[in-house]
């Protein structure tokens, strides 16, 4: 039987806004499952043995890679703020350019970028091969809660991990800044490390960094543990999941992003 044209655009806005219903409900379901996890966060605190090791894992396996990122990117920021502040005469304040760059922005940005498509897909394929051989199931069934053992210290040791990494980040691109423009390129050591003491401002410049970081951790952590847990019990499933956590949460660290550094700039 052939549909009509009000036969079409009836199933199309059906269609529609099964999407939108599909879309509200699993944002709901996340908001709860965050909530939840914030109400565990004492008794995931007291228990910091599972916390600490969790941030040994998480910050084990993404440290290398943000260290050497750090590097290369200092090497940059060195190179192209050197030929840009030349025009200008003012090639010594190379250091306070690379500084401002990586505290304020690449360096929490970057980060968290790069913990989500490492140590955020190793969560969620590990709570996804969880629930794929039914142990989430299993610690119900002996009256374990999976979200209080599993995910809320995994929460925050990713939460601790990101601030930490982001620090280790701008401190190996500051290097590479200094590496570049001083042993390279010849710029006075003193100039560089006077203008950048003095114009990078602990509260305005780190604190801002670490309040990036620190919402970034939230973000890319929960996003990474929501996509686990709510996986589909197959190989399939599990693969695509882990695709999405690198989606949607590196969409969300840029959109958090653009929102943070509005804020703290009209502040």
């Amino acid at each position: 039987m052939r549909q009509t044209p009000s036969n079409s655009m009836t199933a199309f806005i059906a269609g529609i806004g099964f999407a939108l219903r599909s879309q509200l409900a699993h944002l709901g379901y996340a908001t709860r499952l965050l909530l939840r996890l914030l109400a565990m966060s004492p008794q995931a605190l007291r228990r910091f043995s599972l916390v600490r090791d969790q941030i040994f894992f998480l910050g084990n396996y993404s440290l290398a890679i943000i260290s050497v990122s750090g590097l290369f990117v200092g090497f940059v920021l060195g190179l192209q703020g050197y030929y840009t502040l030349q025009r200008y005469g003012s090639s010594s304040a190379l250091g306070l350019l690379v500084a401002l760059s990586l505290v304020r922005e690449l360096g929490p940005v970057i980060t968290a970028l790069l913990f989500a498509g490492r140590a955020g897909t190793a969560l969620t394929a590990e709570i996804g091969l969880m629930k794929a051989g039914e142990q989430l199931s299993a610690m119900e069934m002996m009256a374990v809660d999976p979200v209080q053992r599993i995910l809320a210290p995994r929460f925050w040791g990713g939460i601790i991990a990101m601030p930490l990494l982001a620090a280790v980040f701008s401190a190996v691109g500051v290097m590479g800044g200094w590496f570049v423009g001083v042993v390279m390129i010849g710029i006075d050591s003193g100039s560089f490390w006077s203008q950048m003491q003095s114009g990078v401002e602990v509260w305005a410049d780190v604190g801002n960094g670490i309040i990036k970081s620190f919402v970034f951790g939230v973000t890319v952590t929960f996003v990474a543990l929501y996509q686990g847990f709510e996986a589909q019990p197959t190989p399939e499933g599990v693969s695509r999941a882990t695709t999405r956590t690198v989606v949607v949460a590196s969409l969300a660290v840029l959109g958090l992003d653009f929102l943070l550094t509005t804020l703290m700039f009209s502040l």
